[in-house]
């Protein structure tokens, strides 16, 4: 049975809290979505930095960072990831950019979805398309996005144990 949002955030914050680190995020297609489900897990106060929607454009050039030019794009995403890991002090910090639909946005087709999970090591992206309304497009993404902060941190987990 594939967990529920809730359930994914409940993952994250023990992971984070016995990790000691701190998650961030930096959102423009769930709109806030993401960091309603983190400010929601256990001890949050204690490891969840914060998040910024910068759904419009000014937001995400002025505020992260992002280089001027079309914002559904990898390198918006990995931008924006390693501008609010930047901004708000985290260790893992996620960003996340796409097209909810109903029509294409910079000649992207809706359901495209960009993100990237940023480090003190690196910036991982990923990318891909979902289908259905923009609402099931944004709560796709959501899910998306709470499972890749799940592997960051269950990856710290094997990196430490070995």
């Amino acid at each position: 049975m594939e967990p529920t949002d809730a359930a994914r955030a409940d993952r994250i914050a023990e992971l984070a809290t016995s990790h000691g680190l701190r998650v961030a995020v930096a959102e423009s297609l769930t709109a806030g979505r993401i960091s309603s489900f983190l400010g929601r897990g256990e001890a949050a106060s204690e490891w969840y930095r914060g998040g910024v929607v910068a759904y419009d454009e000014e937001v995400k050039f002025e505020v992260l960072g992002v280089t001027r030019g079309p914002v559904v794009t990898a390198a918006c995403a990995r931008e924006m990831a390693d501008g609010v890991r930047r901004l708000l002090g985290a260790d893992v910090a996620l960003g996340i950019t796409g097209v909810g639909g109903p029509g294409p946005q910079e000649d992207c087709p809706p359901g495209t979805v960009h993100l990237a999970v940023s480090t003190e090591a690196g910036t991982r992206p990923l990318h891909t398309r979902f289908t259905g309304d923009p609402g099931e497009v944004v709560a796709r993404a959501t899910s998306l996005a709470l499972d890749e902060l799940v592997r960051e941190l269950e990856g710290r987990r094997s990196e430490r144990a070995s």
